[in-house]
């Protein structure tokens, strides 16, 4: 299912905030979310719901994590944002409960036509379903859906949809084997 990519043109891009909110965002992701240095998963879930995210609860965000625009994005319930993780969320990203994003992986919204002079830029929606784990080092590329408890091993790109239960790897990423959980 994978979502509908925009076209922009640089002056049509709109953030979804206005100047005064970004600064401060960008201050704050700078100094609570990018920063290597430790602050509580409680407060760092504050400082997002107060940006405009939709955070559940027990949601835990490690230390360098770069987030580009809260107010696009959304995490469910017990999900874990591994450190170094970058969501440049140039359109709305939906993470669901029990997601796991590890180290260093991208969520990427946004890239550029290459094919008009102008490089208009292209983004979409990234949804990742429940229980998903994304590997480290990975790629999400924008609008692309990782269906429930599906896998994108450690330093694949995922250009296009992946399935339910299911493993991918590789670049681009392609099925592996199924993903058998047990209880």
């Amino acid at each position: 299912m994978t979502t509908d990519l925009s076209s922009y043109s640089a002056s049509q891009f709109k953030t979804g905030a206005g100047l005064v909110k970004r600064i401060f965002w960008y201050s704050t992701n700078l100094c609570f979310f990018k920063s290597g240095m430790y602050f509580p998963s409680w407060y760092k879930r504050f400082l997002l719901r107060l940006y405009g995210a939709k955070v559940g609860r027990g949601v835990v965000i490690k230390p360098s994590v770069n987030i580009k625009y809260p107010w696009r994005l959304s995490i469910g319930n017990y999900s874990w944002i591994g450190e170094s993780v970058w969501i440049d969320n140039l359109a709305e990203v939906t993470i669901g409960c029990n997601v796991c994003i590890s180290q260093g992986a991208m969520l990427l919204c946004g890239n550029h036509d290459y094919s008009q002079s102008t490089f208009d830029l292209i983004t979409g929606e990234i949804r990742i379903e429940d229980g998903v784990w994304i590997g480290a080092r990975s790629l999400v590329g924008p609008g692309v859906t990782l269906e429930s408890h599906s896998v994108l091993a450690a330093f694949s790109f995922a250009s296009s949809d992946t399935e339910a239960y299911k493993i991918y790897r590789g670049n681009p990423a392609s099925f592996v084997r199924e993903r058998k959980i047990r209880k």
